[in-house]
């Protein structure tokens, strides 16, 4: 099955590539819920084609560590949107430090500000850095490893450094569709000459999405692939 999606866009700086409403509450049997299980149960393996986006090293920031980095009312602006709506790269970069004092300098600020400072690096990256940072979502800093951020106007660190789980952008429809009702992790599996397969991609559903599965630069070097490449899901 493959969905009718726009070709995923490139963010250009990894130099690879140019309907679930809530049910009132009550005692009553949730039908569509049994169906879905009952579907997905003896229905043969769901599979379906996403594009790819190779998510190059970047930082997500505070107001507070925006201001720190970039001045007082620092605002950040659109360098390009991404694919996920309301999702930009900033024009605004940094440069961060680990503990063996190597800079990695230009890693992109992705926008909007967020709730917390978080640095997402492929583990190449943390290697040069002299880290080891834990797989984690997005957002999750359980055992984050620090990195100092540098901006023109200031610097802080924090324990933020992590890689990025595996995931797939998913709305409720979509997963109605494909037949993923009740599953949080799939393969996935890339074809071609250096093809291979993923496990446990993690499915982040959220209204508003469109389906684009996620890769760090070394899991997309390792199967030559780039943006708008497509990888097929596997249930």
């Amino acid at each position: 099955m493959n969905l009718t999606i726009k070709p995923a866009s490139a963010c250009g700086d990894c130099n690879l590539c140019s309907r679930c409403e809530p049910r009132a509450p009550g005692d009553g049997i949730d039908i569509d819920a049994v169906v879905d299980e009952v579907l997905r149960q003896i229905r043969p393996p769901a599979s379906t084609e996403v594009p790819i986006g190779v998510s190059a090293r970047h930082c997500h920031l505070t107001d507070e560590g925006l201001e720190t980095l970039f001045g007082k009312g620092a605002r950040l602006k659109v360098y390009r949107d991404l694919y996920q709506p309301g999702a930009f790269a900033a024009e605004e970069v940094v440069s961060v430090v680990g503990p063996r004092l190597r800079a990695i300098e230009r890693v992109r600020v992705l926008g909007p500000t967020r709730g917390y400072n978080q640095v997402e690096l492929a583990r190449t990256d943390a290697i040069y850095l002299g880290l080891d940072p834990p797989i984690r979502d997005s957002g999750d800093l359980d055992g984050a490893q620090p990195i100092t951020f540098i901006g023109p106007e200031g610097s802080f660190t924090t324990d933020c450094a992590i890689r990025a789980t595996r995931h797939i952008h998913l709305n409720l429809e979509d997963v109605r569709r494909i037949g993923l009702t009740g599953i949080d992790r799939v393969s996935v599996r890339i074809r071609g000459e250096k093809g291979l397969v993923f496990h446990n991609v993690r499915l982040k559903i959220a209204p508003g999405q469109v389906p684009e599965i996620h890769l760090d630069t070394d899991d997309a070097n390792a199967a030559a692939v780039a943006c708008g490449d497509h990888a097929l899901i596997e249930v």
